[in-house]
């Protein structure tokens, strides 16, 4: 967190308490990388509604429809700036990764004198 944002970099499909990927398809692991986007965001004083931008990351090119098609379940109206490449990433079955940038709700954070 720095000057009243929440970085979040490098989520991907994983089980928090396991570790392991989530999901076979670009869908379900899109849904477990919002899914753990989110979780830091709350644990920060965020949410998904103060999310400014989201840079992200696909193995294959083929998958962005089905990105895309999950991505309008989890910002369905006003959805956040978001920027895209094509990335050999290094962890086998693993399809997406992705980095968020979010405002920090006014209230969050350490009181002030």
């Amino acid at each position: 967190m720095a000057g009243g944002l929440v970085f979040v970099s490098g989520q991907g499909p994983f089980d928090p308490e396991t570790g392991a990927i989530v999901g076979s398809t670009i869908q379900e692991q899109t849904r477990q990388a919002m899914r753990n986007v989110e979780a830091i965001l709350v644990a920060a004083g965020s949410s998904l509604e103060r999310v400014a931008s989201v840079q992200f990351l696909l193995t294959n090119p083929e998958d962005f429809s089905g990105f895309n098609e999950e991505w309008s379940r989890w910002f369905p109206q006003d959805p956040p700036a978001r920027s895209g490449a094509r990335h050999p990433l290094a962890v086998p079955n693993l399809r997406i990764s992705m980095a968020v940038v979010a405002e920090i709700a006014a209230s969050s954070g350490p009181a002030s004198d």
